[in-house]
């Protein structure tokens, strides 16, 4: 059963800067390669997001191209880093965005992104991980995705240090079982919903 995945990352660091969330998202998508999916990673922050909750804030806005890729993926990774214990606005403009699947809806009764699994992934040279991590898993469900167990993979450094994940020469064995076990799990839950998706209203 062929799987597609696409990964937002949602850094401030504008391409073709460094940013250690692609390095954490990119780690991420190779576990799901090894398992036959075909994964594309997108810088938020490279495109005109508009603000708004609408799939179309109207003219020179970005979001819809990326909406697209969206629905069109059966598997969503939305990278942030933390900053002062918090998701980077750029990751809740994505949230914003998203929040218009709430009025959007099939002849089902069900939102357009129902069928579709989410994952976390987060870094950060501070506390907060856990947090960030709740937060994401609320808003990405409140707006239809599926999330699968141990469905997030971290890293953070010391609290107030200064290391980036990116310079890290070596995570550790840790990183890499997390990073693998959240791609099984979500393949795993994404065939489940591709063979059996959610009853409609009428059902």
């Amino acid at each position: 059963m062929a799987l597609t995945a696409l990964a937002i990352n949602c850094t401030l660091k504008a391409s073709p800067q460094q940013s250690s969330c692609s390095v954490l998202l990119s780690q991420a998508q190779r576990e799901l390669e090894k398992l036959g999916v075909s994964c594309e990673q997108v810088r938020a922050v490279d495109f005109n997001i508009k603000p708004g909750v609408t799939s179309d804030e109207g003219e020179g806005d970005d979001w819809p191209m990326i909406r697209e890729k969206l629905l069109a993926a059966d598997i969503l990774i939305l990278g942030t880093p933390i900053w002062l214990g918090h998701p980077s606005s750029v990751c809740q403009r994505v949230l914003e965005r998203l929040d218009a699947f709430i009025g959007e809806v099939d002849d089902e009764q069900r939102m357009v992104s129902y069928g579709r699994v989410a994952c976390v992934a987060v870094v950060g040279n501070e506390d907060g991980a856990h947090h960030v991590v709740a937060s994401l898993y609320q808003g990405l469900n409140d707006v239809g995705f599926t999330i699968p167990a141990n469905g997030c993979t971290y890293w953070v450094g010391p609290a107030m240090g200064s290391t980036d994940y990116k310079d890290v020469e070596d995570p550790g064995e840790k990183i890499g079982k997390t990073n693998a076990m959240l791609a099984r799990n979500a393949v795993h839950l994404a065939k489940l919903l591709k063979q059996a998706g959610y009853p409609g209203a009428s059902q």
